[in-house]
């Protein structure tokens, strides 16, 4: 049975405090010691994870030459992509496959380029390209969120308000007043389903305010980045309601770039990303594309429909990753909630899928830990990465990955996180 702290930090005295910093700090450097070189930095599948696909690999190269209507997939042509591609896709995302164009391997690519396409040339319905306006762009930012998301606003000198978030999703009163009071705010990254890194799903009522939103902009973009949308690992899987569906009943739909890739369905070198909007940003967006390229990797895209078959399939193969995944996100809560419950120093998510924990400590022990983390050979995504700016103004969240890792590096590696955390802890509340 597992024993709970009898104190949190803050009940202690502070000769208690002193002794607790003394033992961890002992413990600590015997396990600096190991000279462990563990990576919890990103959200990457490992070697075996990705071995579950490789039978992609394995078809025979004469079947992925014609499409079903006999386009010849080695060559130019089908410039949003083969049919069956949107096809699949589009039922997955729940949008009629006229609304897809199949990309590249990368979504981020896709959002990187929409957003400089917007900047320099501009969006449909747009009176002008968002970096010729009078006011500076802005972009909201829920928090934490996904660090790369920002870098690429970042990148463009698009200023960035954050917006907290809530188990249901980014305070909508707050992006509500930005969205319909502020011309310069051009757009906002969501990540509704199993966020990154807290693992929220977005309620069906916040998806509805983001339907029913007025912009103040004439070319404001809900960049709706639903990268995890079939990575639920437990028997229950969140529901997210279509935001299509919900925008339909508004007249909202252009508003909406739905964003999806299968770089953790597949191979994360060489999957394809797929975009999801209305009519009239389709067309809009194609004839952009028609300019810059001549079409992404078809055969690529005919491999995957072709071993997957239809939905069906990508579900019966997100179930293998599920039960892979499962065991190392228990493996990680578990060491969390044994190392750390009933201490009174952090608070962390339990999601149903996606690829990441949140954890938050106390105010100002972030870096403190992640420097401790490093300096024991386990490497953590940055301190204050999941924030604009790389800028956690409490500097209390870190974002644990526990997918790469093997199951005993992952076990070692969240037993030295939890001694750093209460490290960073003690120290903090001893300068108090």
């Amino acid at each position: 049975m597992e024993q709970k702290n009898l104190k949190t930090y803050q009940e202690m005295s502070a000769a208690e405090r002193r002794a607790e910093l003394a033992a961890q700090k002992k413990l600590y450097e015997q396990e600096k010691a190991a000279g462990y070189h563990f990576d919890m930095s990103r959200g990457k599948p490992d070697a075996t994870q990705l071995n579950l696909s490789m039978d992609i690999l394995a078809q025979n190269p004469y079947d992925l030459i014609y499409t079903r209507k006999g386009t010849d997939v080695r060559n130019y042509g089908e410039l949003a992509g083969v049919d069956e591609a949107k096809e699949l896709f589009g039922e997955v995302l729940g949008v009629p496959m006229e609304n897809i164009i199949i990309g590249g391997q990368s979504s981020l690519a896709l959002m990187y380029d929409n957003v400089i396409k917007a900047y320099v040339l501009g969006v449909y319905g747009g009176s002008k390209p968002w970096g010729r306006q009078e006011a500076n762009p802005r972009f909201l930012c829920p928090v934490p969120g996904y660090d790369r998301h920002f870098r690429i606003t970042e990148e463009f000198g698009i200023e960035m308000i954050s917006i907290p978030m809530t188990p249901q999703g980014p305070d909508m009163d707050l992006v509500r007043q930005y969205v319909e009071s502020d011309p310069a705010v051009k757009g906002i990254w969501c990540v509704p389903k199993y966020s990154n890194p807290q693992g929220y799903t977005y309620a069906p009522e916040t998806v509805e305010a983001f339907a029913a939103l007025k912009p103040a902009a004439d070319d404001f973009r809900i960049f709706w980045d639903n990268a995890y949308y079939v990575h639920g690992f437990r028997e229950q899987d969140d529901y997210l309601l279509n935001i299509f569906d919900a925008c339909r009943k508004y007249g909202s739909e252009d508003m909406v770039y739905e964003f999806m890739s299968t770089s953790k369905v597949t191979f994360a070198g060489a999957g394809v990303a797929v975009l999801a909007a209305s009519a009239n940003n389709i067309a809009f967006l194609t004839r952009q594309m028609s300019v810059q390229t001549l079409g992404y990797n078809k055969i690529n895209q005919l491999r995957h429909v072709r071993y997957f078959r239809n939905v069906d399939g990508l579900r019966v193969h997100m179930r293998k990753q599920a039960m892979y995944l499962r065991p190392k996100f228990d493996c990680a809560l578990a060491a969390l909630d044994r190392g750390l419950s009933g201490l009174g120093i952090g608070t962390w998510t339990n999601p149903n899928g996606g690829y990441f924990i949140s954890y938050d400590g106390l105010p100002g022990t972030a870096r403190r830990c992640f420097e401790l983390c490093a300096a024991a050979g386990v490497r953590l995504t940055d301190a204050g990465s999941c924030y604009p700016y790389g800028v956690d103004p409490e500097d209390k969240n870190i974002r644990i990955a526990p997918s790469y890792p093997g199951t005993a590096e992952l076990y070692q590696s969240m037993n030295i996180f939890c001694t750093c955390q209460k490290i960073a802890a003690l120290e903090t509340l001893m300068d108090k």
